[in-house]
């Protein structure tokens, strides 16, 4: 069964994305541990991280830092934050987590609740500044 994330890749459910090429896609998560948190997954359905080919691993890191850059740009913060837990869904994916504080990547705190309209417009941001 494929995964929401290729279910998003595919078009088939919504999402904010904010940055695509042909092997790769970013879009903000919809339950963010804060404004601008964003996903960058590979459009292959791997589920985790270091099973993906070594070309594949190395170029999903250098969309994640493009993506990065944009992020920084249009979000306060003093850094992009980088997580890899990939528990929550069988698909590799890569946290961009805007950072203010060491508490703003932790996991176990609750997420926003953003409306439809925030979303869009913090990837109207990020996609400008890409």
């Amino acid at each position: 069964m494929a995964s929401i994330f290729t279910k998003i890749i595919k078009r088939e459910i919504p999402a904010h994305i904010v940055a695509e090429d042909e092997n790769y896609i970013a879009f903000l998560d919809i339950m963010p541990l804060v404004k601008g948190h964003v996903l960058v997954v590979p459009k292959k359905e791997v589920d985790y991280i270091f099973d993906l080919e070594d070309e594949m691993l190395s170029g999903l890191n250098i969309f994640a830092k493009k993506v990065a850059k944009g992020v920084d740009k249009a979000i306060k913060c003093t850094r992009v934050g980088v997580a890899v837990i990939g528990l929550e869904v069988p698909h590799v994916h890569i946290h961009l987590v805007p950072l203010n504080t060491m508490d703003d990547i932790n996991f176990t705190r609750p997420k926003l609740t953003l409306n439809d309209q925030e979303l869009a417009d913090i990837a109207a941001r990020i996609k400008a500044e890409l």
